[in-house]
């Protein structure tokens, strides 16, 4: 996967990004996402050299983007020991 430094800070991200705004639901309501499928997708791409990963507050909403919604803490369980085990500098 190629990759773009950040600025001045020695780090860098991939030019490709996994976007969390449309997740795989189970059902009409966009705020259950199918999960096992979801963290499995997202996993596959960070497998793949994806370290920008998009997720928002409002992504996966029971109701709109006016309540927040479930793509950060699934995002947050798909992540969990695969790009951060270390800490931020």
């Amino acid at each position: 996967m190629k990759q773009r430094k950040l600025g001045k800070t020695g780090e860098s991200a991939s030019i490709l990004g996994f976007g969390c705004m449309r997740l795989p639901v189970a059902g009409p309501d966009p705020s259950y996402i199918n999960e096992d499928v979801a963290i499995a997708m997202i996993r596959k791409a960070i497998d793949r050299g994806v370290n920008y990963v998009d997720t928002a507050w409002p992504y996966h909403g029971a109701q709109g983007f006016a309540n927040p919604g479930a793509s950060e803490p699934l995002v947050a369980k798909a992540l969990a020991g695969r790009l951060f085990d270390q800490p931020c500098a």
